[in-house]
C-alpha cells in the first residue's frame, strides 16, 4: 500500500469537470485507489465518492493506492493534483 498527501491547486477544487478529469486518469490503474480527507475515505474512481468530499482549493487530501502498479499510480495523482485540473 503506498499512501502520499497532496494539495489541491486548481481553483474550483474537486468538482464537475476536475473530479471527472482526476477520475479518468485515476482509471487508468489497475491499483484500488481511494482518497481520504478529514478521517474520510472514498474509491478515487468514483464520481459521487470524489464529489461527496467536498475538496476546494488548497485542502490536503491523501492518496492511497494498493495494487501491481500503486507506486505509480499514487505518484501520478499526486503530480495531477499539484499541477492544477483547470483545463
Amino acid at each position: 500500500m503506498t499512501v502520499k498527501a497532496a494539495v489541491v491547486n486548481n481553483q474550483v477544487g474537486l468538482y464537475a469537470r476536475p473530479a471527472t478529469f482526476f477520475i479518468q486518469k485515476a482509471n487508468e490503474f489497475r491499483s484500488s485507489i481511494w482518497m481520504e480527507k478529514d478521517e474520510r475515505r472514498v474509491n478515487a474512481k468514483s464520481l459521487l465518492g470524489v464529489l461527496s468530499l467536498g475538496v476546494v482549493q488548497g485542502t490536503e487530501i491523501n492518496i492511497i493506492a494498493d495494487g501491481a502498479d500503486e507506486q505509480e499510480a499514487v505518484e501520478s495523482l499526486v503530480e495531477l493534483l499539484a499541477n492544477g485540473l483547470d483545463r
